[in-house]
């Protein structure tokens, strides 16, 4: 192993030792409660990538420590970046546990050693997470797997040089409209370069999901930010959901308060150029981002539409 790699092999050591500490600890302290709602948002900052001009890109996800309450929290104070703007492009809505490489902020090629600090208060508790250009912190394919519960199987050196992240587009308007309770079809087409491919990991008879008699601890939910029930699964872009076609594309609520439903939620995309269409449908008005994530098993890339629902 390279001291490259031993370096970032000992940051993601390091930055999961903490998280599941704190994963653990809870808000409440009671170490191993699974809690349905009333728990914080811990955000997490993945680690950083060049891009060709020059320039950064910061990768930010989240623990929702919470097994079903889904919060929604506005920019600002609440949800926001500081040095600069507050607002970055994170989310607004939050899904159940942990969500790994959710958004990317650009930073221009002089950042330097500034810090780029992420608040987010949930339920009354703040956390912050602190993006750095370290060197320990530099992204390559085997960190993205790796934090996105893939294991330590990334290709190194060269082979992860040839993987590219896939691409993604809207297709049509990047901008729509609805009314509650109406179904809106939504289309997006992806593209990949066929690295890493196909892979066949799933257990004979698939995976058995969490069980639905967790303990329900944590006061009740009302008031702002307080959220919906969710599923109760921990990872909404999985990995695995791109094994057997090498490519999937899973659509998620980015932004905007209420409840959304998608059918389907995840779309494999065969052949490797091809489309993923879905039927969204809106529980409350308001202005909503949705995102279609493609999804090769080792990178993620984003494309947003705003729907406007009355």
């Amino acid at each position: 192993m390279t001291a490259y790699h031993q370096m970032s092999s000992i940051r993601l050591g390091l930055a999961l030792a903490v998280l599941a500490a704190a994963w653990a600890g809870g808000d409440a302290g009671h170490a191993q409660t699974l809690h349905r709602f009333g728990q914080s948002v811990q955000p997490v900052y993945e680690g950083w990538s060049q891009n060709p001009d020059g320039s950064f890109t910061m990768w930010f996800g989240y623990l929702n420590r919470n097994y079903e309450e889904e919060p929604h929290i506005p920019t600002g104070a609440a949800n926001g970046f500081e040095p600069g703007p507050a607002d970055r492009g994170q989310p607004t809505h939050f899904y159940p546990r942990r969500q790994s490489f959710v958004f990317g902020v650009p930073v221009p090629a002089d950042w330097g050693d500034r810090n780029l600090v992420w608040t987010v208060t949930v339920n009354g508790t703040t956390y912050q997470a602190l993006g750095s250009l370290w060197n320990s912190w530099v992204l390559d394919e085997g960190v993205w797997r790796a934090n996105r519960g893939a294991g330590l199987s990334g290709r190194y050196g060269d082979q992860a040089l040839t993987n590219q992240p896939p691409r993604v587009a809207i297709v049509g308007d990047a901008r729509a409209s609805t009314t509650v309770g109406s179904a809106l079809a939504l289309t997006a087409t992806a593209s990949d370069d066929g690295l890493p491919g196909p892979q066949d990991r799933r257990p004979p008879g698939g995976y058995d999901p969490l069980p639905n008699d967790l303990p329900t601890i944590g006061g009740r939910r009302s008031g702002a930010g307080s959220g919906i029930g969710g599923p109760t699964d921990q990872n909404v872009v999985k990995v695995r959901n791109a094994y057997e076609t090498g490519l999937a594309v899973t659509w998620l609520h980015h932004r905007g308060p209420g409840r959304v439903t998608f059918s389907p939620m995840v779309t494999p995309v065969q052949p490797v150029d091809g489309q993923a269409t879905t039927a969204v449908q809106f529980s409350e008005p308001g202005t909503y981002t949705i995102r279609a994530a493609a999804d090769d098993g080792s990178y993620i890339s984003t494309a947003d539409v705003t729907v406007v629902v009355k």
